[in-house]
C-alpha cells in the first residue's frame, strides 16, 4: 500500500494481550515505532482521534465467506474486505465452499491475488478433500507451501471417520490444523432448524443437537489417536461444549469457536418462518445459548468468528425448506459481543483478535500485542458508540442480517493495515 506517512493514534487505551494502558501509537513504515503517553506529532502525521476509545491489536476472523469465486452477486473479496475493515478487522479467513471449491494451490493463489489489494489481509482455509465431497484428500502439502494453516470442507463434515484419520495424520506432519464443520449428514438430512419444541410448532423438520455432537466426540477420539490438531467451527449446542471442556481438561490439541448468532439467538426467531434466521448449523435452545456463553467465559471456546454468510436475495426470499442457510456477520460481531456477553471487554479482545490469531497461525502479523517493532495491523474501538444495525448501510453485497433494526453499543472507530489508516471515523478507504 503507498501511504507511508507516519500515523499517530493519540489518546487512546490501549489493550492488548499484555495488559492496558494508555498510550499514543507511534506508526510509520508499516510498524508500531513507540507506544507512550503524550507524544508530540511528528512532521506530516497523519492522526487519528482515540480519545475514550480502545486501541487494540485488529481482530481476526477465522470464518469468513467472501463467495468468489462463484457467487460474485453476494459477495466478493474486494466487498468483503471492506466489511471486515468497518468491522475492525485486520484479517480474515476465507472458507473454500466456493464454486469452484478452494481444494488445489491454483484455488488458493486465485483468491490470495485477489486479496492483495483489500483493505484487510485476506487468508485461506483450503479444503480437506477434493472439491469437499469426503472421498479423497486434497493437495494439503501444495496448499499449505502457499501459507495455508488451516483445512476444512466447512458446509460439510468430513463423513469418513477412516479419511479424516488419515487426514489429521497427514496435517500433523504438515504442522496445519484442520477445521471440522461437526454434522453428521444421515441424522441431519432434511433438518432445516433445530428439532425441538419449535420444530415441532412450526411443522419444520429439525436437526437434532446429536447430529453435531456425535461428530464433535469422534473428532475428540480422533484428536487423541493421531495427536493431530482439531478446531471445531461454529459449535452451538451445550453437549459439544461440555465435551469440548472435557477434550481441553484432558490436555488434547482442540480448540473451538462461536459465531454471535449462538450467543444471541435462539430458535424461538424462526416463530415467522423468516429465512434470515436460517442458519447451519442451526440457532438452537436458550439453554445451548446460555452454555455456548459460558464456554467463551470459561475458555473452552477460544475464539468468536463471525460465519459471515452473504446471499443475493433470491436465495433468501423464497419458502424457508428451499432457503440457503447463513448470515451476514463481519459488521456486526464486535458490537454484538460487547453488547450481549458479560465480559471485560480485554476478554472479548482475546475473543476477536489475539486467540484467533494464534489457531490461524496469523500471531506474527496479527493480534500480537501493540509495541515496538510489530506490524501496524490494529483496530480502534469506541465502546460507547450506540447505533441500529441498517442492512442497507452494510459494506457487503449482501443484506441479510437478522439484526436489522437492532440496538447495538460499540464499534470500531479507525482500522489501520500494515501502517496505513483503511477505514477512518467509520468509513472505509474505496
Amino acid at each position: 500500500m503507498p501511504d507511508r506517512h507516519p500515523v499517530l493514534i493519540r489518546g487512546g487505551r490501549v489493550i492488548d494481550v499484555t495488559g492496558e494502558r494508555v498510550a499514543d501509537v507511534l506508526i510509520d513504515g508499516g510498524l508500531v515505532q513507540a507506544v507512550e503517553d503524550g507524544m508530540s506529532t511528528p512532521a506530516g502525521a497523519t492522526v487519528l482521534d482515540a480519545a475514550g476509545c480502545i486501541v487494540a491489536p485488529g481482530l481476526v476472523d477465522l470464518h469468513t465467506h467472501l463467495r468468489q469465486p462463484g457467487r460474485e452477486e453476494a459477495e466478493t473479496v474486494e466487498t468483503g474486505a471492506r466489511a471486515a475493515a468497518l468491522g475492525g478487522f485486520t484479517a480474515v479467513v476465507a472458507m473454500p465452499n466456493t464454486e469452484p471449491a478452494l481444494d488445489s494451490a491454483a484455488a488458493v493463489r486465485e483468491v490470495l491475488e485477489l486479496g492483495v489489494s483489500a483493505v484487510c489481509d485476506v487468508r485461506v482455509a483450503g479444503a480437506i478433500t477434493r472439491g469437499r465431497l469426503g472421498r479423497e484428500l486434497a493437495p494439503l502439502g501444495e496448499m499449505a507451501d502457499l501459507g495455508v494453516r488451516l483445512f476444512t470442507d466447512d458446509g460439510d463434515g468430513v463423513q469418513d471417520a477412516r479419511l479424516m484419520r488419515r487426514a489429521l495424520e497427514y496435517a500433523s506432519a504438515l504442522g496445519v490444523t484442520l477445521a471440522q464443520h461437526c454434522e453428521d449428514k444421515v441424522l441431519a438430512a432434511g433438518g432445516h432448524m433445530h428439532e425441538g419444541e419449535w420444530s415441532s410448532r412450526l411443522g419444520v423438520p429439525g436437526q437434532p443437537a446429536e447430529a453435531e455432537e456425535l461428530m464433535v466426540a469422534r473428532d475428540i477420539a480422533l484428536a487423541r489417536l493421531t495427536g493431530g490438531r482439531v478446531h471445531f467451527l461454529h459449535l452451538s449446542t451445550a453437549g459439544s461444549v461440555a465435551a469440548v471442556r472435557a477434550a481441553k481438561a484432558e490436555g488434547l490439541a482442540v480448540t473451538a469457536e462461536a459465531a454471535p448468532h449462538h450467543f444471541t439467538l435462539t430458535d424461538a426467531a424462526v416463530e415467522g418462518y423468516d429465512t434470515l434466521y436460517k442458519v447451519n448449523p442451526p440457532l438452537r435452545t436458550a439453554a445451548d445459548v446460555v452454555a455456548v456463553k459460558a464456554g467463551l467465559a470459561d475458555g473452552t471456546i477460544d475464539a468468536i468468528a463471525t460465519d459471515h454468510a452473504p446471499h443475493a436475495p433470491e436465495d433468501k426470499e423464497v419458502p424457508f425448506d428451499q432457503a440457503r442457510p447463513g448470515m451476514l456477520g463481519l459488521e456486526t460481531a464486535l458490537a454484538l459481543a460487547l453488547t450481549e456477553l458479560d465480559l471485560p471487554v480485554a476478554d472479548v479482545l482475546a475473543l476477536l483478535s489475539w486467540n484467533p490469531a494464534r489457531i490461524a497461525g496469523l500471531e506474527s502479523s496479527h493480534g500480537g500485542p501493540v509495541a515496538e517493532g510489530r506490524p501496524a495491523n490494529l483496530c480502534v474501538i469506541d465502546p460507547a458508540a450506540t447505533w441500529v444495525v441498517d442492512p442497507d448501510a452494510l459494506a457487503s453485497r449482501a443484506r441479510n442480517t437478522p439484526y436489522a433494526g437492532r440496538k447495538l453499543t460499540g464499534r470500531a472507530r479507525h482500522t489501520v493495515l500494515r501502517g496505513e489508516p483503511v477505514v477512518v471515523d467509520g468509513v472505509a478507504k474505496r
